[in-house]
């Protein structure tokens, strides 16, 4: 049986000679939790606030809304939003719109296909509910492509690539994603199209960079530009129009990155799954250090203050996609949490949970975004 010590704590005999001191928490400076009481919530920033002090996924949620308002508030911070999985055609786009409006983000790193998905909704294209009684043979012969749940029509992505020729007609010299997703968006702003990430990126001067960019839509559709191109210029073989290469340099989208890093006071990264996108933004860090090492160089290398990443992946897969934030500082990438880092990982699938923490941070903040 146990006894109590001058200080209340309770001593509890374990055998062999030893005593266990039992604790109450805050002796040792833990943090007590809290039920959510929903009497108490009055708006989503209050429900996170609330969830910050449950456990789990719904702790997580909440401490994410702590750092990215810190993150979107801090004025020398530029925020990078890391987009994979097929957002767009799950219809968070208009989520996309309104964090690139209100300022909360400055650059935007994407799958091609995301954006392709997004520039099908913008000019007006229609995306349906997934009928599991059709297969999947009967989808291709209606020309129909699924995307676990959801369809996307083949027809709309002919639609994208005749909007998108129409885009490649006004550029001239070497071109990159960036370069591309601004005539894009100018295009999309110009004709008074509806809502969409492209036109919001060319209105707010947010640059989109898709790094793996022939792995999509958008990069066949330059491609098949290309060749069209040789074709009106007499190439008819099929051979030869394999040759008919595009002037793109991807290149130019690194160093372009890189300078945009090198130009804040501190970055923050906002990451939607994670993929090439993420890793891609993520080196810039690396790249720096080793431009530093390789060509004598005495530039600061760019690294990460804030994270926020919502993914359901798990780390002990290996990938970068489920990798954390703790694992990046070894890399470089990230500033580390005794230096002034601060991160928050939500293991959840993003259609779920994003729309609810980008609300909740508009309510924190004046309802007009930091910019």
């Amino acid at each position: 049986m146990g006894v109590r010590g001058a200080d209340g704590r309770i001593l509890a005999g374990v055998g062999m000679g030893k005593t266990r001191e039992f604790h109450d928490g805050r002796h040792d400076g833990l943090v007590p939790l809290e039920s959510l009481d929903l009497d108490e919530v009055s708006s989503f920033a209050s429900l996170l606030r609330g969830m910050s002090h449950t456990a789990f996924s719904g702790r997580s949620l909440g401490e994410a809304l702590d750092v990215t308002t810190a993150m979107v508030n801090d004025p020398g911070c530029r925020v990078v939003l890391t987009l994979s999985g097929a957002m767009t055609i799950a219809k968070m786009g208009k989520v996309i719109c309104k964090m690139i409006d209100s300022g909360m983000v400055q650059a935007v790193v994407s799958t091609g296909a995301l954006m392709a998905h997004g520039l099908s909704e913008a000019v007006g294209m229609v995306h349906y509910r997934y009928d599991p009684r059709m297969s999947d043979e009967e989808l291709f012969d209606k020309g129909y492509n699924r995307v676990y749940d959801t369809l996307e029509m083949e027809a709309n992505l002919n639609y994208v690539e005749e909007f998108t020729s129409r885009a490649l007609d006004t550029l001239t010299g070497e071109l990159s994603s960036e370069i591309i997703c601004r005539a894009l968006g100018r295009i999309l702003a110009e004709e008074d199209h509806g809502a969409g990430v492209l036109r919001s990126a060319y209105e707010k001067d947010v640059p989109v960079y898709v790094p793996a960019f022939t792995d999509s839509e958008l990069g066949l559709d330059l491609s098949t530009w290309s060749m069209r191109k040789a074709r009106r210029e007499g190439v008819r073989e099929a051979e030869s129009l394999f040759a008919a290469l595009p002037s793109y340099n991807p290149y130019l989208d690194l160093n372009s990155f890189a300078r945009f890093s090198l130009g804040a006071d501190r970055l923050g990264i906002f990451t939607i799954g994670g993929g090439v996108p993420r890793n891609w933004a993520q080196e810039v860090g690396p790249y720096i250090d080793i431009m530093n090492h390789r060509l004598g160089l005495e530039l600061r290398p760019p690294r990460y203050h804030y994270g926020v990443r919502i993914c359901p992946e798990p780390t002990h897969w290996g990938g970068l996609s489920g990798c954390t934030y703790s694992e990046g500082v070894s890399w470089g990438k990230f500033v580390p949490p005794a230096e002034g880092g601060r991160f928050a990982e939500v293991y959840a699938d993003a259609t779920t949970v994003w729309p609810l923490l980008v609300l909740g941070v508009l309510e924190e903040l004046d309802g007009t975004g930091r910019r």
